[in-house]
């Protein structure tokens, strides 16, 4: 039996019956198992799915006592700015605790949209002695495994709720959604609509709830057609624009809750002929360098990436030693950003 959470598992299949399961020898499972390149596609794919079918559990093979300078952050993808302000802020905060980083981009998926054991694996082969997961979303045999191996790891804006006793960072994104909205709502403008990012993510759902509440505060009525969920897609939040313009009384501001979906809201008001802020005033969502560059300047709420990161980087390092965070979840306030993109409401020209 192998102990883990406080409870007792029956012990995983042995490597030499994955072997069998997948039709292959015992050093070609091993090979896989350890992250070897010398094994043909075809077979790594065979023994991949037999070690997922039958949860094989790799053991540990590192002591991380003996090997402190060494942490894993698994990035959702290394070409956007948001990467960019984590990657600084945890490289930062490494560097003066005197610990080693590997970046990983995304978790790679098998074509049948199964999560790939390889990243786990080579977790395990280099010795790293924590991991910091940054907008990952893992299944629930990714934390079964990451306990069983013992691996301190800490979330980075979680995309869903973590299972109790999972170590988070975030922003306040509900802070955040009341202070765009009441921005907008001290301007003067009532029909204030929402460019969301998916229904179903934490960040997203918070920052639309923070909306609801200022508008509820300062009595204005909600209107649920003005709320449209763009998945943090620039392109879709373009069509999602068009559509709220296109409503009978389409909204005189538009709070979008991602700098890079406010880009597709600026392209989809310039080719209906509306200028920023004169016919919609925008309120973003981030301070990436984007919304400084663009014309006008984006107001935006500003969520401490960098700061998240770094405070990330500081309780996996206590969870290495042994300490256990006062709190699961650790958040960090937003602030807004003022710019050139918000102003009285002034009507829509059509």
């Amino acid at each position: 039996m192998v102990r883990t959470g406080g409870a007792s598992v029956a012990a995983g299949p042995t490597l030499a019956v994955v072997a069998r399961e997948a039709g292959v020898s015992v050093p070609t499972a091993s090979k896989v198992v350890n992250g070897r390149e010398d094994v043909a596609p075809e077979t790594r794919r065979r023994v991949t799915e037999a070690l997922d079918r039958l949860g094989y559990v790799r053991r540990p093979r590192f002591d991380a006592a003996k090997t402190p300078g060494l942490v894993d952050l698994v990035v959702h993808s290394l070409d956007s700015s948001w990467s960019g302000a984590v990657l600084h802020g945890v490289e930062a905060a490494a560097h003066d605790a005197g610990l080693e980083v590997v970046v990983s981009a995304g978790l790679t998926r098998t074509r049948g949209g199964r999560p790939e054991r390889g990243w786990l694996d080579k977790l395990i082969a280099r010795g790293s002695s924590g991991v910091l997961f940054n907008l990952a979303e893992l299944t629930a045999s990714q934390y079964a495994w990451l306990e069983q191996h013992r691996v301190p790891f800490v979330m980075i804006d979680p995309v869903l709720d973590p299972p109790p006793g999972v170590v988070s960072v975030g922003a306040a994104n509900w802070q955040g959604g009341v202070l765009a909205t009441e921005h907008l709502l001290a301007l003067g403008h009532e029909r204030i609509g929402v460019i969301a990012g998916h229904q179903r993510k934490m960040c997203s759902t918070a920052r639309v709830a923070g909306y609801r509440s200022a508008l509820a505060s300062a009595g204005v009525r909600h209107r649920p057609e003005y709320v449209l969920h763009a998945g943090f897609d620039e392109g879709l939040a373009r069509r999602r624009m068009l559509e709220l313009l296109d409503l009978p009384e389409p909204p005189t501001a538009v709070f979008v809750c991602s700098d890079r979906m406010s880009l597709g809201v600026y392209e989809a008001l310039a080719e209906r002929g509306l200028s920023v802020p004169d016919g919609m005033s925008v309120v973003g969502f981030d301070d990436l360098p984007e919304a400084r560059w663009i014309a006008p300047a984006l107001t935006t709420i500003r969520q401490p990436l960098s700061e998240m990161a770094a405070t990330a980087l500081h309780l996996l390092v206590r969870m290495m030693d042994g300490e256990r965070p006062e709190s699961t979840r650790t958040e960090l306030s937003t602030r807004l950003v003022e710019r050139a993109s918000t102003a009285g409401p002034r009507g829509l020209s059509r």
